[in-house]
């Protein structure tokens, strides 16, 4: 029988989670807001905006104060790292195998729907590469998930997390504590899109709705204004990949 909530949380989660946070805690002062807007149960995916490789942790620790056990997808060439595989398999992250120079999300979907799962998926796929850290454009895989199988999509803003680590920098700031504050939004409308995950245009239109979600978060928590035009790195001839040197 699948399990979410509480009932959700393993003997391994709860060792892990232990650990992580207590490090989390170290580091930074965390204010939450919208965690009654996490479901309670169901599959759902979160979509968190990307811009410290440090806000990942972030993200789950969200989940997990939202008494949800938080999943990744993640590459299943992962789990045939030593020790690492073998802790994402006792964690029960969600491998993507790679088919045609893509993720192919439909057996982890399977799996999301049928254990009734909360995922987290960024939706930008890569840390933002707008030079004050705005959400940039989306791509389409947490969209069309989310249309082809009917799974509601939460929004989620964090800011902070670069000041524990900076974009691209692998050096962590450990004193003095940082502040970081996380706001779940409402679930994104998508109605006007559903069961067109097929359909390029309606996934294009519905991730930009994500996407508009997320940066609304952004705006509220910075006290500032995103850019009327989310930033695109083939416009800037950028890699998706890599650190830029800025």
């Amino acid at each position: 029988m699948a399990r979410s909530g509480r009932s959700e949380k393993t003997l391994w989660w709860r060792l892990l989670a232990g650990l992580v946070i207590a490090g989390l805690l170290a580091l930074a002062r965390y204010r939450m807001r919208g965690l009654e807007r996490i479901p309670r149960e169901g599959a759902f995916i979160l979509t968190p905006n990307h811009y410290s490789d440090f806000d990942p942790l972030v993200s789950a620790y969200v989940l997990w104060r939202g008494e949800r056990v938080p999943r990744f997808l993640a590459k299943a060439s992962l789990f045939r790292v030593p020790v690492l595989g073998w802790l994402m398999r006792r964690t029960g992250q969600i491998p993507v195998e790679r088919a045609g120079g893509g993720a192919d999300p439909l057996l982890a979907a399977r799996r999301l729907v049928s254990e009734r799962l909360a995922v987290i998926i960024y939706p930008e796929g890569t840390l933002t590469r707008d030079p004050d850290l705005w959400p940039m454009r989306g791509k389409p895989g947490a969209a069309r998930l989310a249309l082809q199988h009917g799974i509601p999509v939460v929004p989620l803003a964090t800011w902070g997390a670069q000041r524990v680590l900076p974009r691209w920098s692998k050096r962590i700031s450990l004193f003095p504590r940082k502040d970081i504050e996380t706001l779940v939004g409402e679930p994104v409308d998508l109605s006007r899109w559903a069961g067109r995950g097929s359909d390029p245009e309606a996934v294009a239109e519905a991730s930009a709705a994500i996407m508009q979600a997320i940066t609304a978060l952004a705006e509220e928590l910075r006290g500032e204004t995103a850019p009327a035009k989310r930033w695109d790195p083939a416009e800037h001839g950028q890699s998706e990949f890599g650190r830029i040197e800025e």
